[in-house]
């Protein structure tokens, strides 16, 4: 393998100016030889010389090395780059990728002499950089190079295992996007800027670390209603820590619906429901007792969870064990989470104090109409704030992102700095220390 320089155009010019040479030499005067000739070079001296790095033939190199292009002479006009990953290191038994999810672009500096690659290279690849450019006078110049990276360790292959929300999926205004990967990561900065999130109203946002394993990105106010947001998770080559890659990349695609609101101040014993600000219901309630902690309601910003149209409400799974005093196990319908330490908005038929008093262990009883109403017109993602309780919910407890101000927030994700949503790009780079 190597690189070549193919100034296409420009060797054309440079054989019909030889051939015309040589006619003048055998009809003319030795003065017109030297005319013709000298007339030639400065059309091949001008043609534009690139450059590529990681150099021609390279094996076994990094993942998250950046491919860079340069120019003199010209402008590039045009950086091309091909990843095949052979069938023996790629996906076991999978099914084959989606070969968009692994288009290479980059980023030209303003003058188009310098081209460095946006996202890190897929391990295990064969690679192929095929750049051309241009001259003042509109002649190319093309160069090749091709190498191959180095393969992802088995058991050192940073993969997704779940998010939330799922492709085609409608969520509410408040819903995050929230990533789980299969190990540990440390180079959180590299990662966070290998996540691009893109709305159709852009908006600023940033990622979080509830532990390091997830990932968590909230704008910086609720999203938007009416409008669609994709994720491109650009997570093959990138070294989430030492001698971990990520061997794929991901796309999700999801709507953001209506915006619904529930507010709920909890002495009032009801709970007010208005869809994109106009009122839609007032549904009486009955929240926590209060008698201590684990009982009282939690105060603040929740985002509604996942939802059973059936369940057990059994205290030993929050660790209240049978027989100790406040164990209940209760079967409940139409339940929807909003934290993950155990609270629901959920039918009680149970309790005769809906409306009147606070009686409950902690969730928020509904009557059997208006529960199957919040069950069948609610969304993941739609907000339920709370006031009136002496117990504040806690920041990582289910989806509480919104109990952080936004600076807490952004000051708290690795890069520090905004993702604005508009398609510009992430904060920083991707790549590995060069």
């Amino acid at each position: 393998m190597r690189g070549k320089s193919h100034p296409s155009v420009v060797r054309r010019f440079g054989i019909g100016l030889a051939a015309l040479a040589l006619v003048a030499t055998a009809c003319s005067s030795n003065d017109a030889e030297t005319q013709s000739s000298s007339s030639a070079e400065p059309e091949v001296d001008d043609a534009a010389q690139l450059a590529i790095t990681p150099a021609d033939g390279t094996e076994a190199l990094a993942p998250n090395t950046p491919i860079q292009v340069t120019a003199e002479g010209g402008t590039i006009t045009e950086v091309k780059v091909d990843q095949v990953v052979p069938a023996e290191a790629g996906a076991e038994g999978g099914e084959a990728e989606d070969p968009s999810l692994y288009e290479m672009t980059g980023s030209l500096n303003e003058d188009g002499t310098l081209w460095v690659s946006d996202w890190n290279l897929r391990p295990g690849a064969e690679v192929v950089v095929t750049a051309t450019a241009e001259n003042a006078e509109g002649e190319t110049s093309e160069l090749v190079h091709e190498f191959t990276t180095e393969e992802a360790v088995p058991g050192q292959r940073l993969e997704l295992l779940s998010n939330f929300p799922s492709s085609g999926q409608t969520v509410g205004v408040g819903m995050p996007i929230v990533v789980n990967f299969d190990l540990p990561v440390t180079n959180k900065a590299e990662v966070e800027n290998s996540m691009e999130v893109i709305s159709e109203q852009g908006i600023q946002g940033a990622w979080n670390w509830p532990s390091d394993t997830m990932a968590v990105f909230r704008p910086e106010t609720y999203w938007e209603p009416y409008q669609s947001v994709q994720v491109d998770m650009h997570l093959a080559g990138v070294e989430a820590s030492e001698g971990v890659y990520g061997v794929k990349n991901y796309q999700l695609d999801f709507e953001i619906g209506r915006e619904l609101i529930m507010t709920m101040h909890v002495p009032d014993h009801e709970m007010v429901v208005t869809v994109d600000g106009e009122h839609e219901r007032t549904i009486p309630v009955s929240n926590g007792k209060g008698s201590r902690n684990f009982d009282t309601t939690t105060t603040g910003v929740h985002v509604l969870m996942e939802r059973y149209e059936s369940l057990t409400m059994d205290s030993t799974t929050v660790g209240i064990p049978e027989d100790s005093p406040g164990a209940y196990n209760v079967d409940v319908q139409y339940a929807v989470r909003t934290t993950n330490s155990g609270e629901f908005l959920h039918e009680a038929s149970y309790n005769g104090n809906i409306g009147t008093a606070n009686t409950s262990n902690g969730c928020t009883n509904l009557d059997m109409v208006n529960a199957r109403w919040v069950f069948e017109n609610t969304l993941m993602g739609d907000i339920l704030d709370t006031t009136g309780t002496s117990r504040e919910l806690e920041w990582h407890n289910g989806w509480g992102y919104w109990q952080m101000s936004w600076d807490e927030w952004l000051a708290n994700s690795a890069t520090g700095e905004a993702h604005v949503t508009d398609g510009s790009g992430t904060p920083g780079p991707v790549h590995g220390a060069q």
